[in-house]
């Protein structure tokens, strides 16, 4: 029976402030075979690529109370990734099929609840789009957007984090149903994209804004009637007294506040009183049901050309770290996604 080493990405230890490379090694486990037992239901599969999201960074601190369980120091972590099987107990999956879902950061994976797996039926695109536009990221863009926002042709959009897994989607998706749209974004390049590559009608740097409430009030003269939330902190402090009247505000993220100790507080929330403001959080483990209806919209856009999706693509297993710890400076531009191994 063939046995391998298996490389895999632990947390040394739990993680206070701004997390570092070192706090996940890469490290070789005792071997593993690549043959299930008899009597297993679980799957045993090959990881080609890992989705880095920021929503991990909460899982590297003991907390309570969070929607995700804390990793365990000296563990190999986890997340979402796109998979082949390689064996299988379980009835729904075979060998050779693609899959994604919740995998561990590792060359090979043993999946003893395999249901939460989606199987990959369309290969026309590049598999990697199922950690992003085709996985967890388009969906919660569709989610948060259509289904929490519910846009109406013509109003006014504003996204943060714009440049993202999620935000370059949000924007387009704005656009496609007639809406004014402006990003935020933390470096000339990242506008630049969301101008030209994107199609927002505009997009500011808010690292260069020394006054957001200005900035808002710039790009937003008649006021914001829909704001996808990624970031939080200021940003979100900002945006609430541009809000339109019955605005609503779906709350994706709050990537400012992830790495501080102390979160910050939000100063201007008597808007959401004033203005009769919706503002509402979602995990978008909760929408999986919705994930065949989002694929029926959004694969014939990208066969059509209608909608363009950006990675930020990093080669080898041991690259894995650096790429995640880069979400919380703006490193990447696009979604950020490991290669482990190509098909």
């Amino acid at each position: 029976m063939e046995e391998v080493r298996n490389h895999q990405i632990v947390l040394k230890h739990y993680v206070n402030g701004f997390p570092k490379e070192t706090d996940l090694p890469l490290v070789t486990s005792s071997t593993i075979r690549l043959k299930l037992p008899e009597a297993s239901t679980a799957v045993l599969v090959k990881n080609l690529y890992l989705s880095c999201d920021p929503y991990l960074r909460g899982r590297m601190s003991k907390t309570q109370g969070s929607y995700f369980n804390s990793f365990t120091p000296g563990s190999p972590i986890d997340g979402l990734g796109v998979a082949k099987v390689i064996d299988s107990g379980h009835p729904n999956f075979k060998k050779g099929d693609l899959v994604w879902g919740a995998t561990g950061w590792e060359e090979y994976s043993i999946i003893k609840t395999p249901d939460a797996l989606f199987k990959i039926q369309d290969t026309n695109v590049p598999l990697s789009y199922y950690t992003g536009i085709l996985g967890m990221p388009g969906l919660t863009a569709y989610v948060g957007f259509y289904d929490i926002c519910a846009p109406k042709k013509g109003e006014y959009v504003f996204v943060s984090a714009a440049a993202g897994a999620v935000g370059q989607l949000v924007g387009q998706f704005a656009k496609l149903s007639g809406c004014y749209v402006v990003g935020s974004a933390g470096t000339k390049e990242k506008v630049d994209l969301l101008k030209n590559k994107f199609g927002f009608d505009e997009a500011f740097n808010y690292k260069e804004e020394q006054d957001l409430d200005a900035a808002l009030k710039r790009y937003f003269p008649n006021g914001i009637d829909i704001y996808f939330e990624n970031v939080g902190g200021k940003m979100l402090e900002a945006v609430l007294p541009n809000m339109r009247t019955n605005g609503r505000i779906s709350a994706c993220g709050m990537i400012s506040q992830y790495n501080l100790e102390q979160g910050e507080g939000v100063r201007n929330l008597s808007h959401i009183v004033g203005k009769s403001l919706r503002m509402q959080g979602f995990i978008v483990t909760n929408y999986f049901h919705m994930y065949s209806k989002y694929m029926e919209m959004i694969m014939p856009l990208i066969k059509q050309g209608k909608i363009c999706y950006i990675e930020d693509v990093v080669e080898g297993l041991e690259s894995a770290p650096a790429a995640l710890i880069g979400l919380f400076s703006g490193r990447n531009v696009g979604k950020q996604v490991v290669v482990v191994a190509r098909e």
